[in-house]
């Protein structure tokens, strides 16, 4: 028990924060709840308000509860029935209507519940082997600041394992939160702009050509090659103003919908409010991005000759020497690194982003020049007319082949890339029927309720895991060095964030003589028997952990367990699968320590219908009050709901860079009409029927799309890897069907385009081609 002394004027109040199994005796089912006991006063700041009022104000004065709406719907309860929770009885008297500082995410595994904390010791529940939060809520004078009164208690309250935490430290993690969040969003529109600027080069390419004509008559008038550019990026800035104000328009209607989009995901209320300045950066970022991306096009007007205006084949192709193309390149690429720096607030990251775009970006661009090489020089001569005719309409001259590539390529690259590390995050939870894997966790087992609860399961004919041996521990000393001495001087020479929590945290061992299937040993070998008198209990390791306290095989480690001093040695170190629901633990000590200490027990089993675990569930928390009991199945349930929450804005921006893959397609289609039409007019001069045409320009898209589709699979199975092993430390999982819905998607998309665009190639009279009325 702490009593913080603040001088005159200050109150303080207990909360205390476990969780329980509950239920309403009237109805059937239960329920993993989070119960907050609280203490008079709670909260000192904000505002608790349930429905009725009276309910909230009435707490303290009798054994009631308030709960949040979702416990009721899961339980079939109302206002006025008794809630069980252990062998505590609470009438529920009302339900939530605000919480202060609560973050929604919390109920994803249980919900709320909030009683008196004078009745928290009636619940039975804050015995041995419970695990609770003790929390002192402490109000000061206004004339008081609370920092410093923090950084004076806690060197002091750190050696005995203690946080103290100011609303200062609340804001500044928000503030971090928020700032990750801004920095992402901030990526998020940079890609966008890249990406809107890859459609405004093919739409200027596009626009360029058809201005040719228009170019060659200025030039004959006496119009200066620099005059006819500069009349150009006038008009590719007038473009860029009015896109980059619809696109300010369409965010500032998109910030309203926003907060309530991420609603879960922040613990405080948020109201929008137009920035005038973000709006107008936002502007002149767009009209920047426009110029800088309209550049390279709009080069090549400098070079129409006079000529041009009575004859076409004159135009010189684009010089790759000329020193203004390498200088927009060059400054393209600053500036795009510059804006990633800026909205990630790092040059380091900004920097990272970048290199990371231009890989896949120059891994797209060499995947297109390949193919057009290998068209170009091996297409096979045995292949039917319209398919050989249809290749190589992809390297024809002012082919787009490279620009719908990258546009369509990077967009399959990060959606191909969300699906794989969704697989990946989401391996090894599959719960369903079809499994025979745990689904139904019980913990918590006093040693005399083990047999009792193994015949319960066995009766009703379930498999049984366990019993899974659990006791509470902490580090006391590594290699002679005191945890309390090893903390201050984390403190005082890294700030208190280094590997402290390793140190301070409470650890839930085990001890068997055997491995288990979610582990593998990385160094040192296992044990063979049980440890003998007078010799150091042998320990296995987990590797994160290893490498967070800085041991190794050798190295020993003295264990407080319940006030008593267990010298341990480390004779190997296991990497733990940590995403299977199963019972892992960071450290595993060897038979014949352990067995007398303190300790609680976890069963495991499967039951494949859920009304059943549902019946069992009950039935265990009717009989073992003290038991929790977990259903996996919501769990993963819960899980899959936040992952799918987190990636939602990742999909956005994924669709919307095959959106702009489109936009590219259809540039490169309406570009080169013209020249499609005279050759399919050609093709019908010479006896070609309209389906060959036809089948030509399908041949022609469906190779376009199905080589986007798969650079950008490739693609994400690199950086899916990479994340797997490098970030998730997870083994990489390949979900094929999605992927070849993506593919099959994409390519759809590439065909729907193509075929629409192309329609008057095959429609066209040839007689009106020829005659040039077309």
């Amino acid at each position: 028990s702490i009593v913080v002394h603040a001088g005159a004027g200050a109150a303080q109040t207990p909360v205390v924060e476990f969780g329980a199994m509950a239920y309403v005796p009237r109805t059937s089912g239960t329920r993993l709840v989070q119960v907050s006991a609280v203490g008079p006063g709670y909260p000192y700041y904000g505002e608790l308000t349930s429905d009725p009022l009276s309910a909230w104000n009435g707490l303290q004065n009798e054994r009631s509860a308030v709960v949040e709406p979702s416990l009721l719907a899961s339980l079939a309860a109302q206002v006025g029935d008794t809630l069980a929770l252990g062998n505590g009885r609470f009438v529920i008297r009302g339900v939530t209507a605000k919480i202060p500082g609560d973050v929604g995410i919390r109920a994803a595994l249980g919900p709320r519940v909030f009683i008196a904390q004078r009745w928290a010791a009636a619940t039975g529940l804050l015995g041995f082997g419970a695990r609770a939060d003790y929390n002192v809520f402490v109000r000061l004078p206004e004339s008081v600041r609370a920092d410093p009164i923090a950084e004076r208690l806690r060197p002091e309250l750190r050696e005995i394992r203690v946080r103290v935490r100011t609303v200062a430290n609340d804001q500044a993690n928000l503030d971090r939160t928020l700032s990750r969040l801004t920095d992402y969003l901030g990526l998020v529109g940079l890609v966008a702009l890249l990406l809107g600027g890859l459609g405004v080069a093919s739409a200027m390419f596009v626009y360029v050509r058809r201005k040719l004509d228009s170019v060659a008559v200025l030039r004959c008038l006496g119009a200066t090659a620099g005059d006819v550019f500069g009349v150009f990026l006038l008009q590719a800035a007038a473009m860029g103003l009015a896109g980059s104000i619809l696109g300010a328009v369409l965010g500032a209607v998109v910030q309203q919908v926003l907060p309530t989009v991420l609603a879960d995901f922040l613990p405080v209320d948020v109201i929008p409010a137009l920035s005038w300045p973000a709006l107008i950066i936002g502007v002149g970022i767009g009209i920047g991005v426009a110029l800088l991306f309209a550049g390279l096009p709009l080069l090549e007007v400098r070079r129409v000759p006079p000529l041009a205006a009575l004859r076409r084949d004159v135009m010189p192709a684009p010089s790759r020497r000329d020193p203004w193309r390498w200088g927009v390149v060059v400054l393209l690429a600053v500036s795009l690194t510059a804006l990633a720096a800026y909205q990630a607030g790092s040059w380091v990251t900004g920097i990272g982003f970048s290199i990371g775009v231009a890989l896949s970006l120059v891994i797209l661009w060499a995947a297109a020049k390949l193919l057009l090489k290998l068209l170009r020089h091996r297409l096979p001569a045995r292949w039917p007319y319209v398919w050989r005719q249809g290749l190589a309409n992809l390297y024809r001259p002012a082919n787009q082949t490279v620009g719908v590539v990258l546009a369509l390529g990077f967009g399959t690259f990060l959606l191909a890339t969300i699906l794989l590390v969704q697989a990946t995050l989401l391996r090894g939870l599959d719960l369903g029927a079809g499994t025979t894997q745990p689904n139904l966790v019980l913990f918590d087992i006093q040693t005399d309720q083990r047999a009792p609860l193994a015949d319960l399961l066995r009766e009703r004919q379930l498999p049984v895991q366990g019993p899974v041996p659990i006791v509470p521990m902490r580090i006391q000393s590594i290699n002679g060095r005191a945890t309390s001495t090893m903390l201050a001087d984390t403190l005082n020479r890294e700030g208190g964030h280094p590997s402290g929590w390793a140190l301070r945290r409470e650890y839930r061992s085990t001890y068997r003589d055997t491995m288990v299937a979610t582990e593998q040993i990385t160094a040192g070998r296992w044990w063979t028997g049980a440890t003998k008198p007078g010799d150091l209990a042998q320990i296995s390791v987990e590797t994160d952990l290893a490498g967070e306290l800085g041991i190794g095989l050798g190295d020993t480690l003295v264990w407080d367990v319940q006030g008593l001093a267990v010298p341990t040695r480390v004779t190997s170190l296991r990497e733990v699968d940590w995403a299977r629901f199963e019972p892992n633990f960071f450290v595993v000590f060897q038979p014949g320590v352990l067995e007398p200490a303190p300790q609680t027990d976890v069963l495991l089993t499967h039951v494949a219908d859920a009304t059943e675990r549902g019946r069992l569930q009950r039935t265990v928390v009717e009989r073992f009050p003290n038991v929790t009991t977990i259903d996996l199945s919501l769990v993963l349930s819960a899980v899959e709901r936040l992952v799918s929450r987190v990636v939602l804005a990742i999909r956005f921006m994924a669709l919307f860079t095959l959106a702009s893959g489109a936009l590219v397609l259809i540039g490169a289609v309406a570009g080169s009409r013209r020249q499609r039409v005279r050759e399919g007019a050609l093709l019908r001069t010479i006896g070609a029927a309209r389906g060959q045409v036809r089948r030509i320009v399908l041949a022609e898209y469906l190779t376009l799309g199905a080589l986007a589709a798969i650079t950008g699979l490739v693609l994400a199975g690199i950086a899916s890897w990479a994340l797997a092993h490098f970030l998730f430390d997870m083994r990489f999982q390949i979900p094929a069907l999605p992927l070849l819905l993506l593919a099959a998607g994409v390519v759809g998309l590439t065909l729907v385009v193509g075929l629409a665009g192309s329609r008057p190639v095959v429609r066209q009279a040839p007689l009106a081609v020829l005659r040039g009325e077309e």
